[in-house]
């Protein structure tokens, strides 16, 4: 190779690296995070549903200030995130807010595909559908919260939520369920509850109306 060839390809080469350098700077500069003294719409949404839950007791003001880093820390200790004070996409995944990355709804599909893996990993793909069926049911449900993320993280509605199977890698097929949920196939007929008899203890829950059965859960009024 002559010496202006090698010239020619080493002078490339610094420019592929340096753009390559580029871009992940960027992407890295357009990864959503907020944190003490931002404000603005997403930071409400932040505050809201935090103060829905019972982690927030200041003003929903959109802006981020020590009670709301406090509120943040307590959210994400509960919920086996790193618990730093700054929402950046997986604290937005777990509040249920989409990203500036995702589509709308995306926020969803992401809690909604993690529930799943974590309730019914294991069972057939229909009883994986009826799972999530079982979230989007409760959120038209004037008896329960009307947004996916406060059903999901409703206080003991969940017990993957307590025994840390909801912070688990999320399998394949739990997005492929939450997707089908989503777009309206309901393999449990309208029910709201489901659990397995084989260890379920409260009578409670052995007294609601049975609508089918799919793999180990029971669906129910």
């Amino acid at each position: 190779m002559s010496a202006e060839r090698k010239k020619l390809v080493l002078a490339l080469a610094v420019v592929f690296a340096v753009n390559i350098f580029v871009i992940a700077l960027a992407q890295h500069a357009s990864a959503d995070l907020y944190k003490r003294g931002a404000s603005g719409d997403t930071v409400r949404e932040i505050q809201t549903r935090l103060k829905n839950w019972g982690y927030y007791t200041g003003s929903v003001d959109g802006v981020y200030g020590s009670r709301t880093e406090e509120a943040v820390r307590y959210f994400q200790r509960t919920n086996g995130l790193t618990p730093d004070g700054q929402v950046g996409d997986l604290t937005l995944a777990a509040l249920g807010i989409p990203s500036g990355g995702q589509s709308r709804g995306s926020g969803d599909l992401d809690l909604l595909a993690r529930l799943i893996s974590a309730e019914a990993r294991g069972e057939p793909y229909v009883g994986q559908v009826a799972v999530g069926a079982v979230v989007l049911n409760r959120v038209d449900h004037p008896s329960f919260p009307n947004s996916v993320s406060a059903v999901i993280y409703q206080p003991g509605a969940f017990s993957c939520l307590d025994d840390g199977q909801f912070n688990e890698p999320v399998a394949e097929s739990a997005y492929r369920a939450a997707r089908d949920a989503l777009n309206g196939y309901d393999p449990s007929y309208g029910a709201i509850y489901y659990f397995n008899p084989a260890t379920a203890t409260s009578k409670w829950i052995w007294s609601r109306p049975l609508i089918v059965q799919i793999g180990s859960h029971r669906f129910c009024a």
